[in-house]
């Protein structure tokens, strides 16, 4: 029988059933519920309120019944009925470890962020594109001098001729729209570059498992039935390939494709990377065939994988000619935005793409210190040990539970890069009920693919939060471990 070491529970004021710091052993600080979702009562002011916005809100989510009111880092907070609440409080604690979907890097209500917003708020907020705005400007210039430092799209890390590279920004206002754009772009870039009839070099190429957005364009390049099949048809000269999978490219991307999309790290499809030798392999058919090759860098791009961009520390022969970003750019706030070659940028005319809000003063100015903040050293560095030891814990967490957790060649737990990493579960359904139970205690994870509890704390997470969150999946597996 496993000894429980000492948890994190002590700093939260929590009861330990057993707590010994001899010997190693998985944290059971948490096997009682602590945060239950919603209300035995059906009359208690919650309950009322969440029932009131149902009989308004369009049923796209299957949500608890947890109402969110406020944050702090990476601190939740939701409204609950003090009645029913042991210490009689209002609200209730959760520690995040979604980040909004991979999107509050910089935690909830960062002071700064707020200010910043505030100020400009009282400026200018919105002003048309038919006119030049000065944060816009200022966001793309940032964006293309970051990617000259610290490598990216052609260009070495550091190489003091990266200036003789020119790179170009779109601002939209998420990732479909960015992916969206990038997939216009390519088509308009093969019909501007090659000899083909119109719209016979127009083929698009996405992955299994990949997803890229829910708009038609994006979510025709994103493979699952459950996202498709009740919008088809969608648009045509689609194909898909198996990720990771080089044998496949010769016959997959041909003369007829106008561009390929791909994650270098997969997200929502359960947090596999793309190895080397693959991006590699794709890079060199698609300029065999004049296509051009996108990375969908909206999850792992931005320093969540430890760098600027997932592909920064990629060989220039693996990078891509488009990467499209959006969830952390400007931590919350609506954008997204496509960074491309000069290349690309030639082939789009005046009228060709826009947007309203897109590059808007308001949203651009946040992301500019926002950028600013990500690429600090002392952030990067943050990245670099949480992440180290956010590993270490997952890896003991996998040897205490190899009866729950997957490990092998083909999906070995955990995985990832940074603070972007998966854990697969033995049993599939495994995954959801891990959620629940982890929510349950006070813990905001995720699941992703099939089988998938997805980390993916804001990358200002500290060391000992990284413990306390573990200790509480620690103590979920205990739980799930005597329901099977």
């Amino acid at each position: 029988m496993l000894v429980a070491r000492r948890c994190s529970a002590l700093a939260r004021g929590l009861p330990l059933r057993r707590a010994f710091a001899s010997k190693a052993g998985p944290c059971d600080a948490y096997l009682a519920v602590t945060h239950p979702d919603g209300s035995a009562s059906s009359a208690s002011q919650v309950s009322q309120t969440l029932s009131r916005f149902d009989e308004s809100t369009l049923a796209t989510y299957s949500r608890p019944t947890v109402l969110l009111t406020r944050g702090k880092g990476l601190d939740l907070y939701a409204k609950v009925d003090a009645s029913t609440e042991p210490s009689g409080s209002s609200e209730r604690r959760y520690l995040d470890f979604s980040s909004g979907i991979a999107v509050n890097s910089l935690g909830h209500a960062d002071g700064e962020i707020a200010k910043i917003a505030g100020e400009q708020a009282g400026l200018l907020v919105h002003s048309s594109n038919l006119y030049h705005n000065e944060w816009s400007g200022e966001l793309a210039d940032r964006m293309v001098q970051l990617t000259r430092q610290h490598g990216g799209l052609g260009m070495p890390k550091g190489d003091p001729d990266n200036k003789a590279h020119q790179l170009k920004v779109f601002l939209a206002n998420s990732g479909t729209e960015a992916n969206e754009a990038a997939l216009k772009f390519a088509r308009k870039y093969a019909m501007v570059t090659s000899n083909a009839q119109p719209g016979e070099k127009s083929g698009l190429v996405s992955f299994q498992n990949a997803f890229h957005g829910r708009t038609m364009g994006a979510l025709s390049m994103t493979p699952a039935p459950k996202y498709q099949a009740p919008f088809a048809p969608l648009i045509p000269n689609v194909r898909t390939g198996v990720y990771n999978d080089v044998s496949q490219l010769d016959t997959l991307i041909d003369d007829k494709t106008a561009g390929v999309i791909v994650e270098p790290i997969q997200g929502e499809g359960g947090i596999f990377p793309a190895t080397h030798e693959f991006l590699l392999a794709l890079r060199k058919r698609c300029d065999e065939v004049g296509a051009l090759l996108m990375y969908d860098e909206i999850q792992c791009g931005l320093f969540r994988s430890g760098t600027l961009w997932c592909h920064s520390e990629l060989p220039v022969e693996a990078h891509p000619d488009l990467v499209t970003m959006a969830k952390p750019l400007a931590n919350g706030f609506p954008i997204g935005a496509v960074l491309m070659k000069k290349k690309v940028a030639d082939a789009i005319a005046v009228g060709d793409h826009g947007t309203t809000f897109g590059g808007g003063p308001l949203t651009s100015r946040i992301a500019h210190h926002v950028l600013g903040r990500l690429s600090s050293p002392e952030l990067v560095s943050n990245i670099e040990s949480s992440s180290e030891h956010l590993l270490e814990r997952l890896t003991a967490l996998r040897h205490h539970f190899s009866d729950l957790i997957a490990h092998d060649e083909h999906k070995p737990s955990p995985r990832g890069r940074g603070l972007l990493v998966g854990v697969s579960m033995k049993e599939p359904s495994h995954a959801g009920k891990m959620v629940k139970l982890a929510r349950e205690r006070g813990l905001i994870v995720l699941s992703a693919g099939s089988d998938t509890v997805r980390i993916a704390p804001s990358l200002i997470v500290t060391k000992e939060q990284v413990d306390e969150a573990i200790d509480v999946l620690e103590s979920c597996f205990l739980v799930l471990r005597g329901e099977t």
